[in-house]
């Protein structure tokens, strides 16, 4: 018969596609993985590795092979989450990926309810930026992820994941407090135009969003500093250097000198939660996802 284990370590090889990739997602060594390797090709006799220059392949019959083992490693999961839920406990270790704004603002405080009324879970929580995130709970890395898109930029997600929408979070302007906007009220978004802007990395969803939806509305934007981390933006925005769009979610403590202002239209972010939908029927998923959420609002139907 079949060793589950070894066909995990054939399926990582094909997903990372290589034996170092996979050691590390698995958190073994290379030679680890290389004697399950040859453990699997005696099992079913035939080579399932070949040299290909520098690195390796995966001959004809370990690409079969690995077809399969995708589809046995899903069933594995669902029967493990089967018997979770069988058990009734809310217990064992989770792994959580969330983005920064989203651990102060939203998982830090649900984490210390959920240990209070769970004390069996271990959650093990990684800060990861969400197109980082979706991959890695598709490929098992991270059991549950929070991610986010914006109203008119909706995220994709794979069709062997689950979600369940968390909350809205609205966006301001955010302004030195002597800027010509900082009073009460609302502004529009196309009065914005000509100011330098503060905002994210290339590459990040956010930044992606802001210079479309600024084109939208007929702004080219002019970005003056580039910036991670909320908490860093309006530093920038403090000293004078730029305005900046800022979610309303985990964005406090807020530096002195900083005024928001609501924005016409309204900016709006959806916030999920996302796991595979294999593991379902795990409670502590249906735990932590419940904890996120209002905890009047029922998960997973009754």
């Amino acid at each position: 018969m079949l060793n589950l284990e070894r066909l995990r370590v054939l399926h990582s090889i094909a997903v990372y596609g290589s034996v170092t990739a996979a050691a590390d997602v698995l958190h073994v060594s290379t030679s680890a993985i290389s004697q399950q390797m040859d453990k699997l090709e005696r099992e079913v006799g035939q080579q399932l590795l070949e040299r290909s220059g520098r690195g390796i392949r995966l001959t004809g019959a370990a690409e079969r092979l690995a077809a399969h083992a995708e589809q046995m490693l899903s069933l594995a999961e669902r029967a493990e989450a089967d018997l979770e839920a069988y058990r009734g406990t809310v217990s064992g270790r989770l792994t959580l990926g969330t983005f920064a704004t989203a651990a102060r603002g939203l998982v830090a405080p649900a984490m210390r309810d959920l240990r209070r009324k769970h004390p069996q879970l271990r959650v093990a929580l990684e800060e990861v930026e969400p197109h980082l995130a979706l991959p890695r709970v598709t490929r098992g890395d991270l059991d549950l992820a929070i991610v986010q898109d914006w109203f008119n930029e909706p995220a994709v997600i794979p069709d062997t994941l689950t979600r369940s929408a968390l909350l809205d979070d609205v966006a301001d302007v955010a302004v030195p407090e002597d800027h010509p906007l900082a009073s009460p009220g609302v502004v529009d978004l196309k009065d914005l135009d000509g100011e330098p802007w503060i905002t994210w990395s290339d590459g990040w969803i956010c930044t992606e969003w802001l210079r479309d939806t600024l084109r939208v509305h007929g702004i080219e934007p002019d970005i003056s500093c580039v910036a991670a981390e909320h908490q860093t933006q309006l530093a920038l925005v403090s000293a004078g250097l730029g305005i900046a769009i800022i979610p309303r979610l985990g964005r406090d403590p807020v530096p002195a000198g900083i005024r928001f202002i609501e924005i016409r239209p309204r900016l709006v972010r959806h916030i999920y939660a996302v796991w595979r939908t294999d593991a379902s029927r795990r409670p502590s998923i249906r735990a932590v996802v419940q904890g996120l959420l209002n905890p009047t609002v029922p998960l997973f139907g009754q």
